[in-house]
């Protein structure tokens, strides 16, 4: 059930908008409403705007975060945050620490996955943005400091990277990892990608790097054909201790 404040996501006339349950109202070129309605609401009902056109009320999920929640930069792509959750076996039982935040999209995602994720991002401004995308997700098990990842302790299960990475970062990683844990790195870059694997190897018993590629198909009455859109994104390595 939708409560004050909560994040919902109207969908309707091939529109949709991003907004809060609270007493304002929100103009459309459909209407006006009121989207106090949407309090006691849940995922699936309908709200009317004064012109009576309807919109679908949906609960948002992480990617619906990705595609609206306020940026601080280009955040990682939903399919290359899969990779390291599925790489890396994330699960409910695991504690995960992420550094360079950004808007905290890939922490959102791990968060409705594991037990507790500490993101880390240094820069005062984008922790503060990332805070407020994850209070607006509703994950208590998500802590944000404003800090230098080097600073970290403490002892993880899985260590996420999407930053521009040292050698240090990978050896600090993998003194923070238990036995068995995984350091996963987004890189976009093959120079990067190279820093990390070339640091990670005398370290880790295990270093595996993969490229992301994934085009969409593109459906008309002429035919389907592959979208002639950017298909490679970056380089994920994952190393296990």
């Amino acid at each position: 059930m939708i409560q004050e404040n909560d994040r919902v996501l109207l969908s309707g006339q091939k529109r949709e908008f991003f907004v809060r349950a609270c007493d304002k109202e929100f103009s459309t070129d459909k209407g006006i409403l009121n989207l106090s309605d949407l309090i006691g609401l849940n995922s699936g009902d309908l709200i009317y705007t004064h012109l009576q056109k309807p919109f679908k009320v949906i609960v948002p999920r992480p990617v619906d975060y990705f595609s609206y929640a306020k940026r601080t930069g280009a955040p990682m792509l939903p399919k290359d945050i899969g990779t390291v959750i599925a790489y890396t076996g994330m699960n409910k039982k695991d504690t995960v620490l992420d550094a360079g935040t950004g808007s905290g999209v890939a922490a959102i995602f791990f968060g409705g996955i594991a037990k507790m994720v500490v993101t880390y991002e240094k820069r005062p401004e984008f922790a503060e943005v990332c805070r407020k995308n994850i209070d607006d997700a509703g994950l208590d098990n998500v802590k944000v400091r404003a800090e230098d990842v080097l600073l970290s302790d403490g002892e993880y299960d899985i260590v996420h990277l999407d930053m521009q990475i040292e050698k240090e970062h990978v050896e600090h990683a993998h003194k923070l990892l238990k036995n068995g844990g995984y350091l996963a790195t987004y890189t976009p870059f093959l120079e990067q990608t190279f820093n990390v694997m070339d640091a990670a190897k005398p370290v880790f018993s295990e270093v595996v790097c993969h490229e992301l590629i994934g085009r969409e198909l593109s459906r008309t009455e002429r035919g389907t054909r592959p979208s002639t859109r950017v298909c490679h994104t970056g380089y994920i390595t994952v190393c296990r201790k």
